[in-house]
């Protein structure tokens, strides 16, 4: 059988007593050694002032103090001892309320109660350990309903495509679907869309978890979103009703990216404006812009689409946010390609940012450091 351990509290105690006790030890055997010689030496003194003290009366004092001593002792000893390890046990509970009820709120903790918080100390390092046990309490909340909003999203996602397919699978066993080539084809497409959405999960997650590698090179950015855009542009190119264009500021400077995860970003961002837009315009801009100090290539994506309600600007890039589910369930969008955009800019040095308004279309940009300014 294991040792029983020591508490901190009746470690604290026991060290306290200790040193009482050896300071109790360290006066004791000073005072028995020096105190009555002392007396005596005093005595001495007074007779070479003239003061007789007969031999008798000198043994009785020097008896009488030495049992006054004694007694003194004793009772300062006693009092002092008991005194001394109330104020130490004192001390040793306070030091270590502040740990007790922090191990109290780990076990809410382990519950699942992420409420509890450590309130304000009075020792200096406690408060100091209390408020950062406190910022661990408030992102292990954030991460649980983080954790609690992804599992509902996802279930919620999952549904749609899911009871396409399952519907049917029924009517084509029951006959009561005729197997056309339309209805295989919806088929492969709603299974498309949940191997999308993995896809999509597993490259965020990898994102979130600093899993995803990222190549940073000097990189050319005119030529590679020309050749992106062109892509798109081959799409549209029997449409009379939307069109692609781009726009370059001249002498723009080498960026420091990963082309791979730059065109990405692009495809996403080309892909939502496209999506979202009926008639009118996408346009891309690509500029040099400086931020503090520091010189960045911006890249602006703009569409003349429906747009999007100012209010829900700020959640544009979260998680399966979507402003009309409706529309981007029909036309295949996960609510996380924004949430992938934002990870790779930022791991590539570089912020993103959106601008709408409801009927005048949306602008999504981001930036990317320049080479020169490494």
């Amino acid at each position: 059988m294991g040792q029983k351990k020591v508490g901190l509290r009746n470690r604290l105690l026991v060290s306290q007593l200790i040193v009482l006790a050896v300071t109790i030890t360290s006066l004791a055997v000073v005072s028995r050694l020096y105190t009555p010689r002392y007396f005596v030496v005093t005595l001495e003194r007074m007779e070479l002032r003239g003061v007789r003290i007969q031999q008798q009366v000198k043994g009785q004092l020097l008896r009488g103090f030495e049992g006054a001593w004694v007694r003194g002792l004793f009772w300062a000893f006693l009092l002092g001892g008991a005194s001394a390890g109330g104020v130490s046990w004192w001390l040793s509970w306070r030091i270590t309320r502040p740990l007790l009820r922090m191990e109290t709120i780990t076990r809410q903790f382990a519950a699942g109660n992420f409420s509890s918080r450590v309130p304000p100390l009075e020792i200096p390092e406690f408060d100091r350990l209390g408020h950062s046990f406190n910022r661990m309490a408030n992102d292990l909340e954030d991460v649980e309903q983080r954790r609690r909003e992804l599992v509902g999203d996802l279930t919620h996602e999952l549904r749609t495509p899911l009871t396409i397919v399952k519907g049917y699978l029924e009517g084509l066993a029951d006959g009561a679907i005729a197997p056309t080539p339309e209805t295989y084809d919806r088929l492969a497409k709603e299974t498309e869309r949940l191997q999308r959405l993995v896809n999509d999960l597993q490259e965020l997650s990898r994102l979130e978890s600093g899993y995803l590698p990222i190549d940073p090179q000097a990189v050319m950015i005119a030529p590679l979103v020309t050749q992106v855009c062109d892509r798109f542009a081959d799409q549209l190119i029997h449409s009379d009703r939307l069109q692609l264009t781009t726009n370059f500021s001249e002498n723009l400077p080498t960026v420091w990216g990963d082309p791979a995860r730059i065109e990405q970003i692009l495809v996403n961002l080309l892909s939502n404006a496209l999506r979202h837009t009926d008639v009118g315009e996408v346009r891309v801009r690509v500029y040099t812009q400086s931020v503090e100090g520091t010189d960045f290539v911006w890249i602006d994506v703009t569409d003349t689409g429906e747009g999007i309600e100012e209010a829900d600007i700020p959640h544009v890039f979260e998680r399966f946010w979507r402003a009309d589910r409706s529309r981007d369930r029909i036309s295949g969008g996960s609510g996380i390609g924004l949430a992938i955009c934002r990870r790779l800019v930022e791991l590539q040095g570089g912020t993103i940012t959106a601008a709408s308004r409801i009927g005048g279309g949306s602008t999504f940009s981001f930036s990317l450091p320049v080479t020169a300014g490494l």
